[in-house]
């Protein structure tokens, strides 16, 4: 359970739930909404223990993660490699039989861009935050996927907004981590200059981004007026702090980023769920 990070892993598959459930409607089969849990935190899990092997030495090195069964030689690299497999075969296997080959494809896509390209490139650019988003997007649009069997103009407005949300999330925790990245030579800020007025920058712009781009799923009809304004005042709730962030560029006010952001995911997603 360690080595598969449950609690990520999780809040992940939920955001495949829920594209699954946005989709569908009214029309959603219970026993769907499971298949599509479990594949999603299989395949996850899978790119996540994935994840760990590689960075076996570098976990090491850091507060946050020298506790995890690898570097600690509880599980050797062979056991976790052997695990992954399982793992990765199984759920794709269930989104493939369940579902269709377009939602087992871009789980796979997404295992192997989030464990063998972002991985690597943690510790060559900041590059790797903008890499490792995509993947981190895809799982509400392989909830869609899984319901229409095709990419229409709703799984990517899904994919947007998650998209877009990684950035504050993801460059707040590494604001928050920052030493501790550093440790194991994790380029994880956007800027070279560390935890600067133009990385507070950046975020507070990712951040307002999401505001009106609740612009498209208004114009699409995939939310009504209701769940527009609802969008909107979780998009300021969400960027009051990375403003504050800019001009304080306080670590505690990145760390209240950080919850935001915990809390802004699953709203947004109920809003445009009942919206």
């Amino acid at each position: 359970m360690q080595l598969l990070k449950f609690r990520l892993t999780s809040l992940v598959a939920i955001s495949s739930v829920f594209g699954y459930a946005i989709a569908a409607g009214s029309a959603f089969v219970w026993w769907h909404l499971l298949a599509i849990a479990l594949g999603g935190l299989l395949v996850t899990g899978a790119a996540n223990v994935l994840n760990q092997v590689i960075e076996k030495e570098y976990d090491s090195l850091m507060k946050r993660t020298s506790g995890r069964p690898l570097p600690k030689g509880i599980l050797s690299n062979k056991e976790a490699v052997v695990y992954a497999l399982i793992l990765m075969v199984t759920g794709i296997i269930i989104l493939g039989g369940v579902f269709n080959l377009v939602t087992a494809l871009l789980s796979l896509i997404g295992l192997l861009l989030y464990a063998f390209v972002y991985t690597p490139l943690k510790r060559i650019s900041p590059i790797s935050v903008f890499v490792g988003a995509i993947p981190g997007a895809l799982p509400p649009m392989i909830g869609w996927a899984a319901v229409m069997g095709e990419l229409s103009m709703g799984a990517w407005v899904l994919l947007g907004f998650q998209f877009f949300w990684q950035f504050p999330h993801f460059w707040a925790i590494a604001w928050v981590q920052d030493e501790d990245y550093k440790r194991a030579g994790f380029k994880m800020l956007p800027t070279a200059s560390g935890k600067s007025k133009f990385c507070a920058m950046l975020i507070m712009i990712y951040t307002l981004c999401l505001i009106p781009m609740v612009f498209f799923p208004l114009s699409m009809g995939m939310i009504g007026w209701w769940g527009a304004a609802g969008l909107v005042l979780l998009g300021v709730f969400f960027a009051l702090p990375s403003i504050k962030l800019f001009k304080t560029l306080d670590d505690k006010v990145a760390r209240k980023l950080m919850f935001a952001s915990f809390l802004y995911l699953p709203l947004s997603q109920i809003i445009f769920l009942v919206g």
